[in-house]
């Protein structure tokens, strides 16, 4: 009598566009899962050879919204828990085994990690925030328990389990090569969260996106301790803030 297929305790799993510059150096580092998983979102490099060389759980697919891309890819997945990473991310072996111990122990049903955003090769630590970086999110989750919401750029989240802590070992974010990358990501970033206000019908105000470029510099210029960044922290505080006005000029003069 065959015995019934052992569900597997952690998959990785990555979705990508033409990454083929960045993705081996990411799946290189995720062999301790039991699965990796890649997405592929109409790649047209070299993506899908770069992918074979390291896992045979490959999906094709063109999805216009970031949200339901990422749901396809846990989807994908046929782990008790998923660990989600990008393809400018490392992990290292530190926290590789804390991924290991937390999925054979947590009681908890997702957990954030914490991220060590690097612009080129300088790590910046502090400053990250309010839709413009990330110094934490929720990446380690069981399967089933996260929905992402369905917008192009930074998706809402819909939880069904119980937040555990936060791990205490750090993913390597190679964000940014330099300035010129902070900028382009900021115009990208601008036109699809566009996108997203003239589909939701609500644009909101001009004064009110001006009163957040203050607040958001604020939070993360001050309260982020954004100014021992030097230039990074102040450039980062200022496209945080500028990040909701310039979204909301774009949709508003699309719409005129």
């Amino acid at each position: 009598m065959s015995q019934p297929e052992q569900l597997l305790k952690l998959s990785a799993v990555i979705s990508v566009h033409n990454e083929e510059d960045k993705l081996a150096a990411c799946l290189e580092k995720l062999s301790f899962a039991d699965e990796i998983v890649v997405v592929m979102d109409r790649c047209t490099d070299g993506t899908r050879v770069i992918a074979e060389q390291f896992t045979d759980r490959l999906v094709e697919g063109a999805w216009d919204i970031e949200g339901d891309r990422r749901n396809a890819a846990i989807e994908a997945c046929a782990g008790e828990w998923i660990f989600e990473i990008d393809a400018d991310e490392h992990v290292t072996e530190e926290l590789a085994g804390e991924i290991l111990d937390i999925a054979d122990k947590s009681q908890f049903d997702w957990h954030e990690i914490p991220v060590d955003n690097y612009i080129g090769d300088r790590l910046v630590r502090y400053g990250w925030g309010a839709s413009y970086g990330k110094a934490a999110y929720p990446g380690l989750f069981r399967n089933g328990v996260k929905i992402w919401g369905l917008q192009r750029v930074h998706p809402s989240l819909t939880w069904s389990g119980k937040k555990g802590a936060m791990l205490t070992h750090h993913i390597n974010h190679y964000v940014d090569r330099n300035i010129s990358d902070m900028i382009k990501r900021l115009d990208s970033y601008t036109t699809a969260r566009a996108k997203d206000l003239k589909d939701s019908g609500d644009i909101g105000s001009t004064t009110n996106n001006v009163r957040r470029l203050f607040s958001r510099f604020f939070k993360c210029y001050i309260s982020r301790k954004g100014y021992k960044e030097g230039g990074y922290g102040l450039l980062i505080a200022l496209f945080a803030g500028l990040y909701p006005l310039i979204s909301h000029i774009k949709a508003k003069i699309d719409l005129s």
